[in-house]
């Protein structure tokens, strides 16, 4: 891992000193902890300054064209870059932090974005079509994925973002797994295709069925992945299926959650078992099921609570939902740098297939329980 090469870099005495000179300097051989941390953003700058540029040049074209955004322009920029000049190796330290660290800081952000009282009352009626369609979408992608030979990681990463919020839900899921960044890339180009898709079809499809603007909104809000193509997919059926919509995204992106840890848990048995799964745990219970807990699921959690109790002013959640997509974007920017076109050709067209299939089904499935549930 990246952090881990930079904390192994930091710990490095300084070999430009002679010997003699190290001796004499105990501080050369163990670095203070302010020159181990100028060590670490020394070495992190190239690729961070790096993936901020395409960050930034990817929120231009998501001004300019607000129905993609400005996440998946960053990710597209930098698979660009990487394909004309793959960035050296002075760049990975820092990219590798942008693609983790700030991706989580990302996600940590998002919680600005929820009310747990509101999500509270709006889940209640919403949860059995949520929670039916999130099921569903992960039975179908593991079965799809086998079908079709997609497995590992990426069936994973594109199981979660057609299920649960699409970007966002990839960025959580990603270090959590840690998931290669061709995966990743890959993921997220699969996730905005159909975004664009469900943009286009949704409302014709609402209008034929002739739903409510409450329907519709629910259809939106469990059918589309990413908050902005939500948003733009439910605006053009009404003001109040817009409404519904959103709290319905945002109620839908606390699965993060339970997703995120359960798959930390399975991460964490096949990396400490990986041969004898049924052999002793290095570890006790307690000990294992704290460590199992990401820390920005936590910051998360406390971000909603604060954001709750009014603890976060009204007048800066617009600018921390707007800090939250940026960093997603240059977290993707720094993924489309380092993505692997290598491995992207070797995965072929059948994971966009599994999107299509796991998008279509997500649809149906959500229309299909609302109708068994009287919301339709």
């Amino acid at each position: 891992m990246a952090m881990t090469d930079l904390r192994d870099s930091a710990a490095l005495p300084d070999l430009a000193q002679p010997e003699s000179s190290r001796r004499d300097c105990p501080d050369s051989a163990s670095p203070s902890p302010s020159r181990r941390a100028l060590r670490r953003a020394l070495a992190v700058a190239p690729g961070l300054a790096l993936a901020l540029a395409v960050a930034v040049m990817a929120t231009v074209v998501g001004q300019r064209v607000p129905l993609i955004g400005c996440a998946v322009p960053g990710a597209v920029i930098g698979v660009i870059i990487a394909v004309i000049a793959k960035p050296g190796a002075r760049f990975t330290s820092g990219l590798s932090w942008a693609s983790t660290f700030v991706l989580q800081c990302s996600v940590v952000l998002l919680g600005a974005q929820l009310s747990i009282g509101a999500a509270a009352r709006a889940g209640l009626s919403a949860l059995p079509v949520m929670a039916g369609t999130l099921a569903i979408c992960l039975g179908a992608a593991w079965l799809y994925g086998r079908l079709l030979g997609v497995t590992g990681d990426l069936r994973t990463l594109i199981g979660v973002g057609t299920g649960i919020c699409g970007g966002s839900a990839i960025a959580a899921v990603s270090p959590v797994i840690e998931a290669e960044s061709a995966d990743v890339a890959y993921a997220i180009s699969t996730i905005f295709v159909f975004n664009i898709a469900a943009v286009l079809v949704f409302p014709i499809l609402g209008h034929a069925l002739g739903l409510s603007q409450h329907a519709f909104g629910l259809f939106a809000g469990t059918a589309v992945n990413d908050t902005s193509s939500v948003v733009a997919t439910a605006a053009t059926y009404g003001t109040a299926a817009t409404s519904q919509a959103v709290v319905v995204k945002l109620v839908r992106t606390l699965m993060i959650i339970p997703i995120c840890l359960a798959l930390a848990a399975l991460t964490a048995r096949k990396r400490e078992h990986p041969a004898r799964p049924d052999g002793p745990a290095s570890h006790g219970p307690a000990s294992r099921a704290v460590k199992l807990v990401p820390w920005f699921l936590i910051g998360f959690v406390l971000v909603a609570a604060a954001n709750s109790g009014g603890v976060i002013p009204a007048s800066t959640h617009l600018p921390l939902q707007h800090a939250s997509v940026f960093l997603v974007s240059v977290a993707l920017s720094a993924i489309g740098l380092s993505t692997n076109l290598t491995a992207l050709r070797s995965a072929g067209g059948r994971p966009l297939l599994l999107g299509a299939l796991l998008w279509i089904t997500v649809a149906a499935s959500s229309l299909g329980l609302q109708a068994l549930t009287g919301t339709l």
